[in-house]
Protein backbone atom coordinates (compact mmCIF):
# COMPACT_ATOMS: atom_id res chain seq x y z
CA UNK A 1 0.00 0.00 0.00
CA UNK A 2 2.28 2.56 -0.66
CA UNK A 3 2.29 5.87 -2.96
CA UNK A 4 5.06 3.78 -5.56
CA UNK A 5 1.36 2.98 -7.32
CA UNK A 6 0.58 6.00 -10.04
CA UNK A 7 -2.12 3.78 -11.62
CA UNK A 8 -5.55 5.60 -11.71
CA UNK A 9 -8.53 4.01 -11.13
CA UNK A 10 -12.12 3.58 -9.65
CA UNK A 11 -13.19 -0.05 -8.42
CA UNK A 12 -16.64 -1.51 -7.05
CA UNK A 13 -20.14 -0.88 -7.67
CA UNK A 14 -21.24 2.38 -6.25
CA UNK A 15 -23.84 5.46 -6.04
CA UNK A 16 -22.54 9.03 -6.05
CA UNK A 17 -23.63 10.42 -2.44
CA UNK A 18 -21.71 13.97 -2.48
CA UNK A 19 -20.63 16.39 -5.08
CA UNK A 20 -17.18 17.87 -6.21
CA UNK A 21 -15.91 21.35 -4.35
CA UNK A 22 -13.44 23.58 -4.03
CA UNK A 23 -12.76 26.92 -2.13
CA UNK A 24 -9.89 28.89 -1.67
CA UNK A 25 -8.46 28.99 1.93
CA UNK A 26 -7.02 32.42 3.36
CA UNK A 27 -3.91 32.06 1.27
CA UNK A 28 -5.63 31.83 -1.84
CA UNK A 29 -4.64 28.31 -2.38
CA UNK A 30 -7.58 25.94 -3.68
CA UNK A 31 -8.63 23.17 -0.90
CA UNK A 32 -10.18 19.89 -2.75
CA UNK A 33 -13.05 18.26 -2.27
CA UNK A 34 -13.22 15.01 -3.48
CA UNK A 35 -13.79 10.88 -2.89
CA UNK A 36 -15.38 7.91 -4.14
CA UNK A 37 -17.85 5.50 -3.48
CA UNK A 38 -17.65 1.71 -3.83
CA UNK A 39 -19.93 -1.43 -3.44
CA UNK A 40 -18.90 -5.04 -4.94
CA UNK A 41 -20.72 -8.49 -5.01
CA UNK A 42 -18.60 -11.77 -4.75
CA UNK A 43 -19.28 -15.38 -4.82
CA UNK A 44 -16.78 -18.20 -3.78
CA UNK A 45 -16.53 -21.93 -4.91
CA UNK A 46 -15.97 -22.40 -0.93
CA UNK A 47 -17.25 -20.08 1.78
CA UNK A 48 -17.12 -20.16 4.98
CA UNK A 49 -20.82 -19.75 5.92
CA UNK A 50 -20.98 -16.11 4.27
CA UNK A 51 -17.26 -15.34 5.07
CA UNK A 52 -14.45 -15.72 2.38
CA UNK A 53 -11.61 -16.55 4.51
CA UNK A 54 -8.17 -14.66 3.91
CA UNK A 55 -10.09 -11.69 1.95
CA UNK A 56 -9.66 -7.99 3.14
CA UNK A 57 -12.32 -5.81 1.64
CA UNK A 58 -14.29 -8.14 -0.63
CA UNK A 59 -15.30 -11.31 2.20
CA UNK A 60 -18.26 -12.21 1.91
CA UNK A 61 -20.17 -14.25 0.31
CA UNK A 62 -22.95 -14.02 -2.40
CA UNK A 63 -23.48 -10.34 -0.58
CA UNK A 64 -23.60 -6.51 -2.13
CA UNK A 65 -21.63 -5.00 0.19
CA UNK A 66 -21.10 -0.98 0.70
CA UNK A 67 -17.44 -1.27 0.40
CA UNK A 68 -16.39 2.50 0.97
CA UNK A 69 -17.70 5.92 0.99
CA UNK A 70 -14.88 8.35 1.27
CA UNK A 71 -14.54 11.97 1.49
CA UNK A 72 -11.43 13.55 1.49
CA UNK A 73 -10.42 17.54 1.59
CA UNK A 74 -7.13 18.33 0.91
CA UNK A 75 -4.67 21.38 1.07
CA UNK A 76 -1.73 20.58 -1.21
CA UNK A 77 1.23 22.52 0.43
CA UNK A 78 3.19 24.51 -2.75
CA UNK A 79 6.73 23.03 -3.06
CA UNK A 80 8.27 26.00 -4.28
CA UNK A 81 8.34 28.24 -0.47
CA UNK A 82 7.28 27.61 2.93
CA UNK A 83 4.06 26.57 2.91
CA UNK A 84 1.95 24.20 4.95
CA UNK A 85 -0.95 22.19 3.62
CA UNK A 86 -3.36 19.16 5.33
CA UNK A 87 -4.97 16.09 4.06
CA UNK A 88 -8.52 14.54 6.12
CA UNK A 89 -9.63 11.14 4.70
CA UNK A 90 -12.98 9.66 6.39
CA UNK A 91 -13.65 6.61 5.26
CA UNK A 92 -17.61 4.74 5.99
CA UNK A 93 -18.86 1.02 5.24
CA UNK A 94 -17.88 -1.70 5.39
CA UNK A 95 -13.59 -1.98 4.51
CA UNK A 96 -14.25 0.43 7.53
CA UNK A 97 -14.53 -2.10 10.26
CA UNK A 98 -11.16 -4.18 9.60
CA UNK A 99 -8.68 -1.38 8.77
CA UNK A 100 -9.22 0.27 12.00
CA UNK A 101 -6.00 1.26 14.61
CA UNK A 102 -5.95 0.80 18.00
CA UNK A 103 -6.82 3.61 19.96
CA UNK A 104 -9.40 5.29 17.45
CA UNK A 105 -13.02 3.61 17.10
CA UNK A 106 -15.77 5.94 15.25
CA UNK A 107 -18.02 2.56 15.30
CA UNK A 108 -18.24 -0.04 13.29
CA UNK A 109 -18.97 1.37 9.82
CA UNK A 110 -16.60 4.40 10.33
CA UNK A 111 -12.65 5.54 10.23
CA UNK A 112 -10.58 8.31 10.29
CA UNK A 113 -8.04 6.72 7.21
CA UNK A 114 -5.86 9.54 7.06
CA UNK A 115 -4.93 13.05 9.08
CA UNK A 116 -1.99 14.72 8.87
CA UNK A 117 -0.92 18.42 8.79
CA UNK A 118 2.13 19.22 5.89
CA UNK A 119 5.24 21.71 6.40
CA UNK A 120 7.25 22.20 3.18
CA UNK A 121 10.04 23.86 3.38
CA UNK A 122 12.55 24.38 0.01
CA UNK A 123 16.07 24.16 -0.15
CA UNK A 124 18.91 24.39 -2.85
CA UNK A 125 18.09 24.08 -6.27
CA UNK A 126 15.00 24.34 -7.75
CA UNK A 127 12.69 21.15 -7.18
CA UNK A 128 14.44 20.29 -3.82
CA UNK A 129 12.17 20.58 -1.50
CA UNK A 130 12.20 18.60 2.86
CA UNK A 131 8.01 17.78 3.53
CA UNK A 132 7.57 17.51 7.85
CA UNK A 133 4.42 15.69 8.17
CA UNK A 134 2.64 15.05 11.56
CA UNK A 135 -0.33 12.72 12.10
CA UNK A 136 -2.47 9.69 10.78
CA UNK A 137 -0.65 8.32 7.57
CA UNK A 138 -1.03 5.22 5.18
CA UNK A 139 1.94 3.15 5.35
CA UNK A 140 4.90 3.61 2.80
CA UNK A 141 4.92 0.32 2.10
CA UNK A 142 3.85 -2.05 -1.13
CA UNK A 143 2.20 -1.28 -4.26
CA UNK A 144 -1.34 -1.78 -3.41
CA UNK A 145 -2.45 1.34 -1.45
CA UNK A 146 -6.10 2.11 1.30
CA UNK A 147 -7.46 3.76 -1.03
CA UNK A 148 -8.48 0.48 -3.18
CA UNK A 149 -9.93 3.22 -6.47
CA UNK A 150 -6.09 3.45 -6.94
CA UNK A 151 -5.53 -0.65 -7.44
CA UNK A 152 -5.29 -2.31 -10.49
CA UNK A 153 -7.08 -4.87 -9.17
CA UNK A 154 -10.60 -4.85 -6.79
CA UNK A 155 -9.33 -6.98 -4.16
CA UNK A 156 -6.11 -6.28 -2.76
CA UNK A 157 -3.16 -9.06 -2.34
CA UNK A 158 -2.21 -11.17 0.57
CA UNK A 159 1.18 -9.31 1.21
CA UNK A 160 -0.92 -5.67 1.28
CA UNK A 161 -3.34 -7.80 3.99
CA UNK A 162 -0.65 -9.27 6.41
CA UNK A 163 2.80 -8.52 5.26
CA UNK A 164 2.11 -4.47 6.10
CA UNK A 165 0.29 -2.09 8.31
CA UNK A 166 -2.71 -0.24 6.84
CA UNK A 167 -1.65 3.15 8.78
CA UNK A 168 0.88 4.68 11.20
CA UNK A 169 0.34 7.26 13.28
CA UNK A 170 3.34 9.31 14.22
CA UNK A 171 5.90 12.18 12.02
CA UNK A 172 7.81 11.94 8.85
CA UNK A 173 10.62 13.66 7.63
CA UNK A 174 10.61 13.55 3.80
CA UNK A 175 13.10 15.32 0.61
CA UNK A 176 13.25 15.47 -3.03
CA UNK A 177 16.70 15.14 -3.27
CA UNK A 178 16.32 15.42 -7.04
CA UNK A 179 14.46 14.96 -9.92
CA UNK A 180 14.72 10.92 -9.84
CA UNK A 181 15.46 10.62 -6.11
CA UNK A 182 13.51 11.06 -2.77
CA UNK A 183 13.33 9.62 0.47
CA UNK A 184 11.35 9.72 3.97
CA UNK A 185 11.78 8.76 7.62
CA UNK A 186 8.87 8.45 9.67
CA UNK A 187 8.80 7.30 13.72
CA UNK A 188 5.09 6.19 14.65
CA UNK A 189 3.75 4.29 17.83
CA UNK A 190 3.20 1.59 15.53
CA UNK A 191 1.60 -0.69 13.10
CA UNK A 192 -2.02 0.82 12.81
CA UNK A 193 -1.83 1.92 16.31
CA UNK A 194 -3.38 5.19 17.69
CA UNK A 195 -2.95 4.83 20.70
CA UNK A 196 0.75 2.67 21.56
CA UNK A 197 0.39 -0.29 22.73
CA UNK A 198 4.27 -0.26 24.95
CA UNK A 199 6.12 3.07 25.17
CA UNK A 200 8.68 2.08 22.52
CA UNK A 201 8.31 3.57 18.79
CA UNK A 202 8.48 2.03 15.24
CA UNK A 203 10.98 3.81 12.79
CA UNK A 204 10.14 3.18 9.22
CA UNK A 205 12.27 4.61 6.36
CA UNK A 206 12.18 4.58 2.53
CA UNK A 207 14.46 5.37 -0.60
CA UNK A 208 12.95 5.83 -4.24
CA UNK A 209 14.87 6.12 -7.11
CA UNK A 210 13.19 6.88 -10.78
CA UNK A 211 16.53 5.83 -13.04
CA UNK A 212 13.98 6.97 -16.12
CA UNK A 213 10.60 8.25 -16.75
CA UNK A 214 8.28 4.79 -15.76
CA UNK A 215 10.59 3.56 -13.70
CA UNK A 216 11.10 2.98 -9.81
CA UNK A 217 12.95 1.28 -7.78
CA UNK A 218 12.02 1.91 -4.02
CA UNK A 219 12.91 0.16 -0.82
CA UNK A 220 11.15 0.52 2.73
CA UNK A 221 13.07 -0.91 6.01
CA UNK A 222 11.20 -0.56 9.42
CA UNK A 223 11.87 -2.18 12.72
CA UNK A 224 10.07 -1.76 16.61
CA UNK A 225 8.17 -3.26 18.84
CA UNK A 226 4.63 -4.28 18.20
CA UNK A 227 3.91 -6.18 21.22
CA UNK A 228 1.24 -4.91 24.25
CA UNK A 229 3.39 -4.20 26.96
CA UNK A 230 6.82 -4.61 26.22
CA UNK A 231 9.74 -2.84 24.16
CA UNK A 232 12.01 -5.73 24.20
CA UNK A 233 10.37 -7.91 21.54
CA UNK A 234 11.17 -6.09 17.63
CA UNK A 235 9.30 -6.34 14.66
CA UNK A 236 11.88 -5.82 11.87
CA UNK A 237 11.79 -6.36 7.70
CA UNK A 238 11.82 -4.42 4.52
CA UNK A 239 10.11 -4.43 1.33
CA UNK A 240 11.03 -4.10 -1.94
CA UNK A 241 9.07 -2.04 -5.06
CA UNK A 242 10.12 -2.04 -8.20
CA UNK A 243 7.98 -0.75 -11.42
CA UNK A 244 8.53 0.07 -15.07
CA UNK A 245 6.94 0.42 -18.76
CA UNK A 246 8.22 -1.79 -20.89
CA UNK A 247 5.54 -0.78 -23.46
CA UNK A 248 3.62 2.16 -23.58
CA UNK A 249 0.50 0.29 -22.92
CA UNK A 250 1.89 -2.05 -20.04
CA UNK A 251 3.16 -1.30 -16.78
CA UNK A 252 4.75 -3.85 -14.39
CA UNK A 253 5.89 -3.94 -10.47
CA UNK A 254 7.22 -6.47 -8.39
CA UNK A 255 6.71 -6.48 -4.21
CA UNK A 256 8.78 -8.65 -2.65
CA UNK A 257 8.78 -8.57 1.08
CA UNK A 258 11.13 -10.45 4.50
CA UNK A 259 10.21 -9.72 8.03
CA UNK A 260 10.86 -11.00 11.26
CA UNK A 261 9.42 -10.81 15.37
CA UNK A 262 11.24 -11.66 18.07
CA UNK A 263 9.27 -14.39 20.55
CA UNK A 264 6.64 -15.06 18.53
CA UNK A 265 7.41 -18.92 17.59
CA UNK A 266 6.28 -21.36 19.00
CA UNK A 267 8.63 -22.24 22.16
CA UNK A 268 9.53 -18.31 22.03
CA UNK A 269 11.58 -17.84 19.36
CA UNK A 270 11.69 -15.62 16.36
CA UNK A 271 9.20 -15.85 13.85
CA UNK A 272 9.84 -14.76 9.88
CA UNK A 273 7.64 -14.32 6.88
CA UNK A 274 8.43 -14.17 3.12
CA UNK A 275 6.05 -12.24 0.41
CA UNK A 276 6.57 -12.02 -3.22
CA UNK A 277 4.47 -10.18 -6.05
CA UNK A 278 3.93 -9.53 -9.51
CA UNK A 279 1.36 -7.05 -11.12
CA UNK A 280 1.28 -6.33 -15.03
CA UNK A 281 -1.47 -4.15 -16.67
CA UNK A 282 -2.43 -3.63 -20.43
CA UNK A 283 -4.51 -1.10 -21.62
CA UNK A 284 -6.90 -2.87 -24.37
CA UNK A 285 -8.12 0.30 -25.17
CA UNK A 286 -9.12 4.11 -24.44
CA UNK A 287 -12.00 2.27 -22.08
CA UNK A 288 -10.39 -0.64 -20.86
CA UNK A 289 -7.62 -2.43 -19.63
CA UNK A 290 -6.34 -5.58 -18.04
CA UNK A 291 -5.09 -5.79 -14.52
CA UNK A 292 -3.25 -9.30 -13.56
CA UNK A 293 -1.89 -10.25 -10.23
CA UNK A 294 -0.25 -12.99 -8.75
CA UNK A 295 1.06 -13.68 -4.89
CA UNK A 296 2.97 -15.53 -2.70
CA UNK A 297 3.49 -15.40 1.26
CA UNK A 298 5.32 -17.70 3.63
CA UNK A 299 4.26 -17.32 6.77
CA UNK A 300 6.06 -20.24 8.10
CA UNK A 301 5.49 -20.35 11.65
CA UNK A 302 2.09 -18.53 11.83
CA UNK A 303 2.89 -14.90 12.86
CA UNK A 304 0.83 -13.04 9.98
CA UNK A 305 -2.01 -14.95 9.51
CA UNK A 306 -2.69 -17.52 12.01
CA UNK A 307 -6.54 -16.83 13.60
CA UNK A 308 -6.87 -13.80 11.02
CA UNK A 309 -9.61 -12.92 8.85
CA UNK A 310 -10.73 -16.31 8.84
CA UNK A 311 -7.95 -18.76 8.78
CA UNK A 312 -7.53 -21.23 11.67
CA UNK A 313 -4.76 -21.33 14.35
CA UNK A 314 -2.17 -22.61 13.23
CA UNK A 315 2.36 -22.76 12.99
CA UNK A 316 2.57 -22.34 9.26
CA UNK A 317 1.07 -21.97 6.09
CA UNK A 318 1.97 -20.99 2.67
CA UNK A 319 -0.56 -18.73 0.32
CA UNK A 320 -0.55 -18.39 -3.13
CA UNK A 321 -3.17 -16.35 -5.44
CA UNK A 322 -3.79 -15.59 -9.31
CA UNK A 323 -6.49 -12.58 -10.04
CA UNK A 324 -7.28 -11.22 -13.65
CA UNK A 325 -9.50 -7.48 -13.52
CA UNK A 326 -11.01 -5.91 -16.35
CA UNK A 327 -11.16 -2.35 -15.97
CA UNK A 328 -13.89 -0.79 -17.89
CA UNK A 329 -13.70 2.93 -17.95
CA UNK A 330 -17.64 4.03 -18.71
CA UNK A 331 -17.07 7.86 -17.95
CA UNK A 332 -14.36 9.62 -16.29
CA UNK A 333 -15.45 9.37 -12.98
CA UNK A 334 -17.14 5.92 -13.58
CA UNK A 335 -15.30 2.00 -13.43
CA UNK A 336 -17.25 -1.26 -13.86
CA UNK A 337 -14.69 -3.92 -12.69
CA UNK A 338 -15.28 -7.92 -12.92
CA UNK A 339 -12.90 -9.74 -11.55
CA UNK A 340 -11.60 -13.70 -10.98
CA UNK A 341 -9.45 -15.03 -8.32
CA UNK A 342 -7.65 -18.16 -7.67
CA UNK A 343 -6.43 -18.87 -3.98
CA UNK A 344 -4.60 -21.94 -2.44
CA UNK A 345 -3.41 -22.98 0.84
CA UNK A 346 -1.16 -25.41 2.29
CA UNK A 347 -4.16 -25.85 4.78
CA UNK A 348 -7.73 -27.01 4.54
CA UNK A 349 -8.57 -23.13 5.19
CA UNK A 350 -11.40 -22.67 2.62
CA UNK A 351 -14.03 -24.97 4.32
CA UNK A 352 -12.19 -27.84 4.48
CA UNK A 353 -10.10 -27.38 0.74
CA UNK A 354 -7.05 -26.52 0.23
CA UNK A 355 -7.89 -23.42 -2.81
CA UNK A 356 -10.80 -20.90 -3.78
CA UNK A 357 -12.26 -20.05 -7.11
CA UNK A 358 -13.64 -17.12 -6.36
CA UNK A 359 -16.38 -14.03 -9.16
CA UNK A 360 -16.59 -10.63 -8.09
CA UNK A 361 -17.52 -7.34 -9.81
CA UNK A 362 -17.42 -4.01 -8.48
CA UNK A 363 -19.14 -0.17 -9.60
CA UNK A 364 -17.11 3.18 -8.16
CA UNK A 365 -17.69 6.83 -8.55
CA UNK A 366 -15.03 8.74 -8.31
CA UNK A 367 -15.87 12.83 -7.30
Amino acid sequence: MSRAVWLAGVSGLLVPLVIEAQTPDSAGVPVRVSGYVTTSFTHSTHPAGRVLVGRLYERRQDEFMLNAGTLIIERAAATNHVDAGFRLEALFGQNAAVVKSVGLDLGANADIWQAFAVLNLPFGASGRYMQFKAGKMATLMGVEVGEEVLNPNLGVGSQDIFLEPFTETGAELGAKLGPALDAQVRISNGWDQVTDVNTGKTIMARLGFAPVAGALVAMVAYVGPEQAGTNGPKRAGVDLVLSAKPAAATTAWVQLDYGQEDSLRTGGGRAKWYGAGLWLTQELSRRAMLALRTDYVDDRDGARTSGALGFPAHTGQKLASATATVNFRYAPQVLLRPEIRYDRSTLRAYAGHRDQLSAGLGLSYEF
